[in-house]
């Protein structure tokens, strides 16, 4: 499938730079109807819903995984992707070219200079467009200490921050509002953005509602960040993440699926990661492992009703996975409705929910 079939203008202007503030103030596009296009705010969404829904949430929570450091003279910025184990890391790195295997980078912050840091990693491999291996030279215990010290949060590309200052490390709060509310499981290094609307509240009135809610867990890589750079959808290669579903998860969703309650996926990675445990009669099953599953349009979906998703890039693979689940036409119709509307787009961005209309 050509991947220009998923091409759309965008105003640069619509990229959001910082979320609605409260998170539940964004706007909610409802195509809950698969004829009806109707304008609405986030907090309106336990509206939409009915009692003995499911709502199935991915729990991840993004570890500040970008760092700044030097190699001599040589300035990098190293954003963490995927780890081969507890401190070895595959990682994008900004001048990679100045560095070679067996080359100690040292990170900093701004009020921990170079001769004060203690925190080291190795080069251990370059792998051309799958970046960089690095080692980080501490215990495992204390990596994550470290992270936490010397870490931004990953934000995408498409958000632009200058580099810290001396006292504005986390000047836009990037580590609170670049995380779900419900965030429990650390290893993600991108948000599940969908998930970022919600606040204490809105889950409140789901729950006096009637509506399920079931957790499982996927830790979104900043693979899926990457553009498509082929021209044909069968080319691309996506990076692998690891998901957790329980027994108990199943359970819930197998049940509602047996009685045709309404399964409604919070996000573009819940739905890669039940896709990646159903078999072909519909069955969820427990998973503990890796996924790299590509969804293109021609996909029958095998568990979800609905999603909760934000509005994507052109010609990205999650783009793609929503044309697959409400029909490209159908999303290239929604998608001049909110341009035109100014709705914001991307990770911080404005909501919308899909019904599914490609199903086994």
């Amino acid at each position: 499938m050509r991947v220009d079939l998923f091409d759309f203008e965008l105003d640069k202007e619509l990229i959001a730079k910082v979320p609605a503030n409260p998170r539940d103030t964004s706007r909610l596009l409802d195509l809950s109807d698969e004829k009806e296009i109707v304008d609405r705010h986030f907090y309106d969404l336990p509206d939409i819903l009915q009692k003995g829904d499911v709502l199935v949430f991915n729990n991840t929570k993004v570890i500040p995984a970008r760092l700044y450091g030097r190699r001599g003279e040589a300035e990098v910025e190293v954003t963490l992707y995927h780890p081969e184990n507890g401190l070895t890391w595959h990682a994008f790195i900004k001048n990679a070219k100045r560095l070679h295997p067996e080359d100690i980078v040292t990170f900093y912050t701004s009020e921990i200079n170079i001769e004060q840091s203690d925190f080291k990693a190795k080069v251990l491999e370059k792998n051309g467009e799958d970046g960089v291996l690095i080692e980080f030279l501490c215990s495992p215990e204390e990596l994550s200490k470290k992270l936490e010290m010397y870490g931004l949060m990953p934000l995408p590309p498409y958000i632009k921050r200058e580099k810290p200052q001396a006292g504005l490390w986390n000047k836009y709060n990037d580590k609170e509002n670049y995380q779900t509310v419900y965030a429990k499981y650390e290893g993600a290094v991108a948000a599940p953005t969908a998930g970022l609307h919600f606040t204490d509240e809105v889950l409140k009135k789901i729950e006096e509602k009637g509506v399920t809610k079931v957790f499982l867990t996927l830790h979104v890589g900043a693979g899926t960040f990457l553009p498509v750079k082929t021209d044909d959808t069968k080319d691309h290669k996506m990076h692998a993440e690891y998901g957790i579903i329980t027994k108990e998860a199943c359970d819930i969703i197998n049940q509602a699926k047996k009685e045709g309650r309404r399964v409604i996926a919070v996000g573009t990675t819940s739905v890669r990661l039940l896709e990646s445990a159903a078999d072909e009669k519909g069955i969820l099953h427990p998973f503990n492992g890796e996924t790299s599953i590509f969804i293109t349009p021609g996909y029958k979906f095998k568990i979800i009703d609905y999603i909760i998703t934000n509005f994507h890039l052109p010609k990205s693979t999650l783009f793609m996975l929503i044309c697959a689940i409400a029909g490209t036409e159908r999303m290239k119709q929604a998608y001049a409705h909110a341009i035109k509307e100014k709705y914001r787009f991307y990770s911080y961005g404005d909501s919308s929910i899909l019904k599914c209309v490609n199903k086994i």
